[in-house]
């Protein structure tokens, strides 16, 4: 196994990235409840082009540089609230090794690691299931929160639930869009939300766009979501939805 600094995480790149942040809100408490770090092109790209330049080659260092960069921004603007920070899952080869430098440049920048929320999407492909789970762990473990993103869509679903279970669940947009006109759809998310409350497990409701969808959701028991009905995400910057 080769040395923390020796590795291809360390590796150059190739080409600067930055982040932007959209809100995770608590809409009971009307307050920001975490920032999703989202990747962005060194001139805004989307992040569609941004992963259109990963390859096996450089994607133990853009998860690094991801991972770093999201800190060193989010310290950057003083964010006092929880980070979300997606990772990917194929990109760890020793999760005690590849954690080493999150947790070196969030005590550089005082930045609480306790804060930091660390999410894998449910629909890209894991290629060591077990590898997961242990990386689930070691995070947890460290301190960090943990999330299942894209929940109800993909590959992993109930199996790596069943294996691990995160702080939060972050449901698939397709479950939610226009869930007050869609009955199953109802009932689905009603299922989950009880599976979650019974491992206490918190949920996220994501790609929010209407009021409707908003006062559905409530209805259901769902207080946390993140969508462009509350903000985009903005390069650089802190949207707040509830200034005070």
């Amino acid at each position: 196994m080769p040395a923390c600094g020796t590795c291809s995480c360390y590796q150059n790149l190739g080409f600067n990235i930055q982040m932007a942040f959209q809100p995770i809100v608590d809409i009971q408490a009307e307050k920001v409840y975490a920032y999703e770090a989202l990747v962005r092109g060194e001139q805004g790209q989307g992040a569609g082009e941004v992963l259109a330049q990963i390859t096996s080659d450089n994607m133990y260092s853009f998860d690094q540089t991801c991972r770093m960069t999201a800190i060193e921004q989010a310290a950057a603007l003083a964010l006092k609230s929880k980070l979300s920070i997606n990772f990917m899952p194929n990109a760890i080869y020793e999760p005690e090794t590849c954690l080493e430098r999150t947790l070196r440049t969030a005590k550089k920048l005082s930045f609480p690691h306790q804060n930091i929320i660390f999410e894998v999407t449910e629909h890209e492909k894991i290629e060591n299931h077990s590898l997961l789970v242990e990386v689930f762990d070691t995070y947890k473990k460290h301190g960090f929160l943990t999330a299942i993103d894209d929940f109800g869509e993909g590959y992993a679903g109930l199996n790596l639930l069943a294996d691990f279970q995160p702080d939060l669940l972050k449901l698939d947009m397709n479950l939610i869009r226009n869930i007050h006109e869609r009955r199953v759809n109802q009932i689905i998310v009603k299922g989950i939300l009880a599976v979650a409350c019974e491992l206490d497990i918190k949920v996220i409701a994501e790609g929010i766009e209407t009021p409707d969808e908003v006062s559905a959701l409530k209805d259901l028991g769902i207080y946390l979501m993140q969508g462009y009905h509350f903000a985009r995400p903005q390069l650089n910057a802190l949207a707040d939805p509830y200034p005070r």
